[in-house]
């Protein structure tokens, strides 16, 4: 799932121009991944126990916010996922969690604190909270409504 959601990834990224018909699949599979990233997104919480650093539906849960954020950088896909119900809720209260549980735990959503001398940075949930961040940054661009919600 993780590999198909990078496949994904790199697609939406692609700068070349899109058709109509490409645009319909790709607003379909934004509806399906929104959908996806809000059932699943407290299962990166389950990374602050030190029990299971690598479960798979957290990493999947990370790979769908980055894919969300991508494709809410681009124009095309922007309005159509600013109005998906749900989705600017779900981000803020995920980001009002792992803000939570950083605070009772070693914090491994941001990059300042994953860091312990000149080690790399291999954690994946580091950059969780600042992709969550640029989500609700992005679903409130130019939107006066879900600004208001926020």
């Amino acid at each position: 799932r993780v590999t198909l959601l990078e496949l994904i990834l790199a697609k939406v990224g692609e700068k070349n121009s899109v058709t109509s018909e490409e645009m319909d699949v790709f607003r379909r599979h934004a509806d399906f991944l929104a959908g996806c990233f809000r059932e699943k997104c407290e299962a990166v919480l389950k990374l602050t126990s030190a029990a299971d650093p690598e479960d798979e539906e957290a990493l999947v849960t990370i790979r769908l916010l980055d894919v969300l954020c991508e494709m809410t950088s681009s124009n095309g896909q922007l309005e159509h996922l600013q109005a998906l119900p749900g989705l600017l809720e779900t981000a803020i209260d995920t980001l009002r969690l792992t803000q939570l549980a950083g605070k009772q735990t070693v914090n491994i959503f941001t990059a300042t604190h994953a860091m312990t001398g000149q080690e790399e940075i291999s954690h994946p949930a580091v950059g969780f909270k600042s992709h969550l961040i640029r989500l609700i940054g992005n679903l409130c661009y130019k939107n006066k409504e879900n600004q208001d919600k926020v």
